[in-house]
């Protein structure tokens, strides 16, 4: 009970980051209603800032808010954090201006980093050795699940009764993980030795850097797919409103199962699932490009998104707590603030390229870029780790 009322918060994360995506649309129509009627195309761009002010929150917030907290009990702080999603959420429903709403997301993002961060060491420590990226995969599975189910329903109704009801739903939500947290997460020490200057320490470790460079390069190129994924539905392929939904469903059982796929990868050969699952993200985003113009084949090549995308990450989580010697967490929240520079990067770039008249298919170009430069980053971390491995046993010799 405990694992899954954290799980009901991850939920909430996944339906509040994601959602915006299939309301892009709407979103940008109500609230710069003078810039979509002269230019579409560049008001879905500026609503695409929300995107990233929502991940802008989340790289701030999450080693600010890790860092600080590491010396309370965990418990505690999921709960403190938990009410604050609630909150923020709930401002994102009421206020009434573009810029008003931009704020909300931002402060919204904030605690995401750090409950997912504190959660996935809440759940490596009851799974134990051998199997901590099973649970951080537990813990993100309600976030993935929240694409199955959360994203889809939260667009639907968001299209049929404004996209404020979305957030109102997602808000609800929050309010229930709080609830459960409260009740079933049993009392969790920190660390209360730990300071803040000692969690900082973690910056100086230049494979740490390799490894947020990873998140937020490589992954950055789903969400400069994902983010625009709706217009891509229904002005590439030409489909009905009602299909973006069921769209975003194939994508919420792809990144499921990747996700479950991923864990069990990464505690086989984290190397090679890393590796591989990038150079796959490459190669599907521009496949992805290619085929969009048809409804099937890009239904298909989204469940495949889905599934390559969400391998990576319980694998650049378990990444990260590797290289992150006794900074764990800040670490693990770090790698959320890292896959939302990734989010920040690829809704803006997205953004920037549709903007600029390139088309909607652009932004998969983007992503395969984007994926590359996270593939040649991984491969050049781990030669360096593997010449100071022979550099100390040489000199132990």
């Amino acid at each position: 009970m405990a694992l899954l009322s954290l799980a009901i918060g991850s939920f909430g994360i996944g339906m509040t980051e994601f959602v915006v995506m299939g309301l892009l649309p709407d979103i940008a129509a109500d609230l710069l209603p003078a810039l979509w009627v002269q230019s579409p195309e560049e008001a879905l761009g500026r609503a695409g800032w929300l995107i990233s002010l929502y991940a802008l929150g989340v790289v701030i917030g999450a080693p600010t808010i890790a860092g600080f907290a590491a010396r309370f009990p965990r418990h505690r702080v999921m709960i403190v954090l938990a009410i604050a999603l609630t909150v923020f959420n709930a401002l994102t429903v009421v206020l009434p201006t573009f810029e008003l709403v931009a704020l909300s997301r931002l402060l919204a993002g904030l605690p995401h980093g750090a409950y997912f961060g504190i959660g996935a060491l809440v759940a490596a420590d009851v799974m134990g050795p051998g199997n901590r990226a099973k649970g951080v995969a537990f813990i993100l599975t309600g976030l993935t699940l929240a694409n199955v189910i959360g994203v889809p329903l939260g667009t639907f109704l968001g299209q049929q009764w404004g996209w404020r009801t979305a957030f109102a739903v997602v808000t609800l939500v929050f309010a229930v993980g709080a609830l459960c947290v409260a009740r079933f997460v049993p009392a969790h020490p920190g660390s209360p030795g730990r300071t803040m200057r000692e969690e900082l320490g973690v910056f100086r470790s230049t494979q740490v850097w390799f490894a947020l460079a990873v998140g937020a390069i490589g992954f950055g190129g789903f969400f400069a797919v994902y983010s625009y994924i709706a217009p891509v539905v229904t002005e590439v392929a030409g489909a009905a409103e009602w299909t973006v939904p069921i769209v975003l469903v194939l994508m919420g059982v792809g990144m499921t199962v990747g996700n479950l796929i991923g864990g069990h990868l990464a505690d086989i050969d984290l190397r090679r699932t890393l590796l591989w699952g990038l150079a796959a993200m490459t190669v599907v985003f521009v496949v992805l490009a290619m085929v969009s113009a048809w409804i099937v084949t890009l239904s298909a090549l989204v469940l495949v998104v889905g599934i390559v995308s969400s391998v990576l990450s319980p694998t650049i989580q378990t990444r990260l707590m590797d290289v992150a010697g006794d900074n764990q967490s800040i670490a693990a929240a770090l790698n959320h603030s890292a896959l939302n520079v990734g989010n920040s990067l690829g809704a803006f770039l997205g953004g920037a390229v549709i903007a600029a008249g390139w088309g909607f298919t652009a932004p998969s170009w983007v992503g395969a870029a984007l994926a590359a430069g996270g593939l040649l980053i991984a491969l050049l971390s781990y030669r360096i780790e593997r010449a100071r491995a022979e550099a100390v046993l040489a000199v132990a010799s």
